[in-house]
């Protein structure tokens, strides 16, 4: 028997053939370059990229890495591209030497050596900067070397559980089963001899559940006598704080497999599903109402449910963690806190998005074992230490429910678009039935919940006609009446009219469809510059005509003694930031975008923001709607250049990065509150309030301020992004009484 590696790799050789000439010991450096996946990748096709150099394997920084410098790695391992890459030692730490920093590609080089660095050997890097890259699972044909990858059969990356209790086969997700793992082209198990808690803990981790319980290992043990097993594992020994089996201690058999693990069995473990996945809807009601009562931890900004940017909340305001010192350990603290299972990326650099509000956290230190995020060591910090663009995030791994396997797309030009169809049946032969969903009401937040289950990230887009991907045979509509929060992890899961099909185009030209999209925007209005800004204007009518040909004004207005007379007016400048990953660009092509002769531009949304006077119980007394005029970047983060400018018909977007200032005195950039009495009111600003563009996150869209208008005079005061306080925090908010220092009451 011999000792299983800690990470699993594989490596190729390659000879850099050069198009220039080469000196005699040039060619010798050349023909010992080797390059190999490392670590402790899930596939073949992934891990950390090393390097043989000079007789020594080594490392590459992450330092300017890009998904050309993957292109290219990927290529001299004989693949034909890459998908990815990843930063931060995401698959585990490497040793030796760092041969390469500062990479820069442009991505059609032949040899890594070809693109521009600092040299061999040069780096500032720590091996906590080590990069990764995943290679598109298809070879190139031809390839010199071979077009198959050397791998050793030693190794664990893929894990089951088998369930062999009846009513656990009938349901899932599965949470108690024997443990396998995938070898050759079956599936082995696991000798118990020696097996313990700890490491049932990282089985349960890795299937997505937080916590473990003790399995009752009698009836396996009957099982088990009667099955002709293949054991190819065996003395596993975790610590418990790992996130794949892979990391921990363990020994392969040798031989025939079938008689080893003498006096032993299978290994077994059982698992405790999270609120969100648990079976019993008692059990989970009870266990999602605890967890919203003591909520101090929520993941944003993520397209898969159990990912996302970390945000916690401190003194009722929510905030973001520093990535310093950001690993898996503390990752999967946070994501078993939030009942998944350990973690199964720790981002970095504000992969997720930027936050907003304070950060609260820096170097974060866990073991792996805390039952909380604050039970970790951590430093508290100031501005000067970390900004928003060193936001961390998480990858959680969650149990696996079959989603993905009731709906599909149809028609369209790549798995990232067409046709909406669901599953309906499977007959006994095993003949799918699929069925359309009615296109009436269906929108961006429907679509968001179709791209979420099938695990093609966001929706760019949700469409009511689908003719032009028009080529299944599916005809009948079996579903209407959609509805989804955004949420959902299934559009099961979301309202509808049941079996009463209620559509009055049935057609299938008006089936919904999705475009997905693996990163979207995220628009954030910046609320103190609203209360900054504010200040009432009684604006006479003759200077308002064209703010009333695009119903800028109160419906009063109509019945105003034009042009004599004046309206009030609450203005204020907004600034809105796009904090997302994907440019902010209108639905409307420029080709129907609108003309308005009265103010000279176009509009490509006819409404891009809400403005509304509420009362404290929410009702409505004066409001507001803000076309867009002109989306472009009015200015920039350091180091990002602008895209978009309205001049001479430009296009209009706002780039990630930037952010769009209407001043508060231009047109419509106010509240008519010529009607509004004098109170105690909410001010409120929505921006995209239709949905029309998709968003990582729509809950911050809205800002709210508080505000006592005494029939002359406005205090706007306590502005803030809708969901950047507590509970507690928004309804102490909600029933505020008033400016009480400005003696009004």
């Amino acid at each position: 028997m011999e000792s299983i590696f800690r990470f699993a790799f594989f490596s190729i050789c390659l000879v850099a053939i050069s198009s220039q000439q080469t000196t005699p010991s040039t060619q010798q450096q050349e023909s010992k370059l080797k390059f190999r996946l490392a670590g402790y990748p899930r596939k073949h096709n992934e891990g950390r990229i090393e390097i043989f150099y000079n007789g020594e394997w080594g490392t590459m920084c992450d330092d300017d890495f890009s998904l050309q410098n993957a292109h290219v790695l990927c290529r001299h391992l004989g693949f034909t591209e890459a998908t990815g890459w990843a930063h931060s030692a995401k698959y585990g730490k490497g040793a030796g030497k760092i041969w390469l920093d500062n990479v820069q590609c442009n991505g059609n080089e032949k040899s890594i050596e070809n693109c521009k660095s600092r040299g061999w050997g040069v780096t500032d890097c720590s091996h906590e900067e080590d990069a990764g890259i995943v290679c598109k699972d298809e070879r190139i044909p031809g390839f010199i070397q071979s077009n198959v990858i050397e791998t050793a059969d030693d190794k664990v990356e893929e894990l089951r559980l088998r369930p062999v209790v009846a009513t656990a086969m009938k349901r899932l997700p599965i949470t108690e089963g024997i443990v396998e793992f995938k070898y050759k082209d079956g599936w082995a198990q696991i000798c118990d001899i020696g097996w313990n808690h700890k490491n049932t803990r990282v089985v349960c981790g890795m299937m997505g559940f937080p916590a473990e319980r003790k399995a009752n290992k009698n009836f396996y043990r009957l099982y088990a006598a009667r099955q002709e097993l293949n054991y190819r594992l065996h003395s596993v020994s975790c610590t418990g704080s790992e996130v794949h089996l892979s990391l921990c201690q363990s020994e392969f058999f040798r031989g025939n497999a079938t008689k080893m693990c003498d006096g032993g069995m299978p290994a077994v473990v059982s698992c405790v599903p999270g609120p969100l996945f648990a079976s019993n809807l008692a059990q989970k009601k009870k266990k999602q109402q605890a967890q919203k009562e003591q909520q101090h931890l929520r993941l944003k900004g993520g397209a898969m449910t159990g990912e996302g940017r970390v945000e916690i909340l401190k003194k009722n305001e929510w905030g973001t963690i520093c990535d310093d010192r950001w690993n898996l350990q503390s990752a999967s603290v946070v994501c078993r806190e939030l009942g998944f299972g350990s973690a199964k990326a720790a981002l970095t650099g504000a992969r997720m998005g930027q936050g907003l509000g304070p950060i609260h956290m820096n170097e974060v230190q866990c073991t792996g074992f805390e039952k909380s995020i604050f039970n970790c060591q951590y430093k508290n910090i100031t501005e000067d230490d970390c900004k928003h663009n060193e936001d961390a995030s998480v990858r959680c791994n969650i149990p696996y429910m079959g989603y993905e396997t009731t709906i599909r797309l149809d028609g369209g030009r790549t798995r990232y678009e067409g046709r909406v169809e669901v599953l309906l049946e499977v007959n006994a032969n095993g003949t799918e039935k699929w069925g359309l969903i009615c296109g009436e009401g269906w929108g961006t937040l429907e679509a968001m919940v179709v791209c979420r289950q099938l695990g093609l990230g966001f929706a760019s887009h949700g469409l009511q006609e689908t003719w032009y991907w028009d080529g299944s045979n599916v005809t009948e509509m079996v579903l209407s009446g959609v509805k989804c929060t955004g949420n959902e992890m299934s559009i099961s899961h979301c309202q509808n009219h049941g079996a009463r099909i209620n559509c009055l185009r049935t057609g299938t030209r008006f089936a919904a469809g999705v475009i997905c999209s693996e990163t979207a925007s995220d628009l954030i209005l910046n609320a103190p510059l609203v209360q900054q800004t504010t200040y009432i204007e009684d604006r006479p009518l003759h200077m308002l005509y064209c703010a009333a040909e695009e119903n800028c004004l109160s419906s009063s207005a109509r019945n105003a003694n034009w042009p004599y007379g004046h309206r009030r007016l609450l203005r204020f400048s907004s600034e809105i930031h796009n904090l997302g990953r994907a440019d902010f660009r209108p639905k409307a092509g420029r080709h129907s975008w609108v003309w308005h002769e009265c103010h000279g531009h176009y509009h490509s949304m006819n409404i891009f923001t809400h403005y509304d006077i509420l009362t404290l119980n929410g009702t409505r007394v004066a409001e507001g709607h803000k076309a867009s005029f002109c989306l472009e970047d009015t200015d920039c983060q350091e180091g990002v250049s602008k895209r978009y400018e309205c001049a001479n018909f430009g296009e209009q977007g706002i780039t990630v990065g930037c952010w769009d200032v209407y001043r508060h005195d231009i047109d419509c950039q106010w509240i008519d509150i010529t009607d509004v009495k004098p109170g105690n009111y909410i001010l409120q600003v929505v921006i995209n309030p239709n949905y029309e563009v998709a968003e990582t996150d729509f809950t911050n869209n809205a800002m709210k301020c508080n505000c006592k208008y005494d029939g002359h005079r406005i205090w706007v005061h306590n502005c803030h992004i809708g969901d950047a306080f507590s509970e507690e925090a928004e309804k102490r908010f909600e029933i505020y009484p008033g400016e009480t220092n400005n003696q009004i009451v």
